[in-house]
């Protein structure tokens, strides 16, 4: 009997929490006067330049809107207008092996991002962000450069998301 009070009441916060429009189940939250998002091109200003991350990234951005909000993706000037660009895009070696060298390579990308937004003032930011990923020293970054770009964008676009639209 204890069991379908607690049911009941998860239910009744469930209900209450979606139907007002400013949380979900999926923890979004933006407010509900924002209907819209543009995402500009995420243009490389990064002194070593891999051609598939800006179109890479920039879309990876707008998938997350698309698939993870209700808000209309128009191409500028949105209700959530985010720009920004890659400012660095390195390799550096980390870890050592028992012979003094490094046994693992990092390549790091840094973006920086700025959310307008003329309806929400307070979840506006301008901030950068950093993801890596680790690989084997034995690898040239030509072999893995792809690889590693897809999953670092992931990462990157996910954390962008979740700065925007979920106040983290």
């Amino acid at each position: 009997m204890n069991w379908i009070k607690q049911l009941g009441i998860v239910l009744f916060l469930s209900c209450s929490f979606t139907s007002c429009g400013i949380y979900s189940l999926s923890g979004v939250s933006i407010p509900p006067e924002i209907k819209t998002v543009s995402v500009a091109f995420i243009e490389n200003k990064a002194p070593i330049i891999a051609p598939t991350l800006s179109p890479n990234l920039t879309d990876k951005l707008r998938d997350r809107f698309l698939t993870q909000t209700n808000l209309a993706l128009i191409e500028e000037n949105g209700d959530f207008a985010l720009s920004g660009y890659i400012s660095d895009y390195n390799v550096s070696p980390v870890g050592a092996a028992d012979n003094s060298t490094a046994s693992k390579n990092r390549l790091k990308i840094t973006v920086k991002m700025v959310l307008v937004s003329e309806k929400a003032k307070k979840l506006e930011f301008d901030q950068q962000f950093s993801q890596f990923e680790d690989f084997d020293a034995n690898q040239s970054l030509a072999d893995v450069e792809s690889t590693l770009i897809e999953s670092i964008s992931d990462n990157l676009a996910q954390e962008i998301f979740n700065k925007a639209a979920l106040n983290w």
